[in-house]
């Protein structure tokens, strides 16, 4: 068994008076927000804001404060049984053009009732519920 830990960041832009969320498509087929494993020596807050770069292209992040939720899952790989968790942080952009790396087929900004529908796990839609509630008290 392989135990790794990842970081991502809920992201959201406002447009109009809309909130945006970015959903990024997977290579397996699924739909889900920037995520990515900690290197040795980062914050996971530093993950986060890299895998973001790294994937999006995205580095005008603001973090909301008050949110950190884990997840917990686990998949196959060679073989393997990968224990992964991964915390998410919430964090605003002004930035509407995404460019995609190559591990993604693409991005969708999202308002949330559509991001809810489009989110292809159980645990990803509970994130973006904590996110839709911390946001209506703060902003």
């Amino acid at each position: 068994m392989i135990k790794e830990t990842s970081a991502g960041i809920v992201i959201f832009r406002k447009e109009r008076k809309q909130t945006l969320f970015l959903l990024l498509h997977y290579p397996s087929g699924h739909w889900d927000f920037v995520k990515g494993k900690n290197e040795k020596g980062e914050s996971m807050q530093q993950t986060a804001i890299r895998e973001t770069k790294e994937e999006t292209g995205i580095s005008d992040i603001t973090f909301v404060s008050g949110f950190e939720e884990w997840i917990k899952y686990s998949f196959q790989h060679d073989s393997k049984t990968i224990n992964k968790k991964v915390v998410f942080f919430l964090g605003k952009t002004k930035t509407k053009d995404v460019v995609i790396s190559h591990e993604h087929l693409g991005y969708e900004w999202a308002d949330y009732q559509t991001a809810k529908k489009r989110v292809t796990f159980d645990n990803a839609r509970k994130v973006l519920d904590r996110s839709r509630v911390l946001l209506a008290k703060t902003l």
